[in-house]
């Protein structure tokens, strides 16, 4: 038996998270603020804008970590192996974008973590199956669940955005239902 780099994008992904964790910890945290959206953006600075996207990359501890890699790692290569890793690629980038820039716009906390490409991978993988103008009904069940919950838990005070949650999973069903209807 021979092992398989069988999703590089999501390894790659998995690998970089871990290393900005473990070099952090050894930095005694002065590199995670690279690696968080902050609600006020300097636009000077390529560093504060970056964090737009890289927010992802960077996470508060390692249940953080290891709970959204544990999604990644179970869902990612599926994913991968239906889209291609450049279209993997870019869906993460977009929605990395989007969760960063609506933190930024309407919420007064800092953001870090994967967590809204694990809900993007979450609502995505229930279209692995579907031809067009088909809405699965694991699709609908995933997005009572899932989104669901973060919305009850929204109101809740805690260190946890279920607004990257929620944005994450709309991405996930905007990528699928585009992807479905070719």
């Amino acid at each position: 038996m021979k092992i398989k780099w069988n999703a590089p994008v999501i390894l790659g992904f998995a690998l970089i998270c871990t290393a900005i964790y473990v070099v952090d910890k050894f930095l005694m945290g002065n590199l995670m603020p690279i690696f968080t959206v902050y609600p006020q953006i300097d636009w000077t600075n390529p560093l504060s804008v970056s964090g737009l996207i890289t927010h992802v990359a960077g996470h508060a501890n390692l249940e953080h970590l290891l709970g959204n890699l544990t999604f990644i790692l179970l869902l990612g290569p599926i994913i991968e192996e239906k889209y291609g890793s450049q279209k993997v690629l870019y869906m993460i980038m977009i929605t990395a974008l989007v969760t960063g820039i609506i933190n930024v716009m309407f919420f007064d906390t800092g953001l870090l973590g994967a967590s809204g490409i694990v809900f993007m991978l979450i609502l995505l993988v229930s279209f692995t199956n579907v031809s067009s103008g088909e809405i699965p009904v694991t699709f609908i069940l995933v997005a009572l669940l899932f989104v669901g919950k973060e919305l009850l838990q929204s109101v809740e005070v805690n260190q946890i955005a279920e607004s990257a949650h929620i944005i994450g999973g709309a991405c996930g069903s905007i990528f699928g239902f585009r992807s479905s209807s070719r």
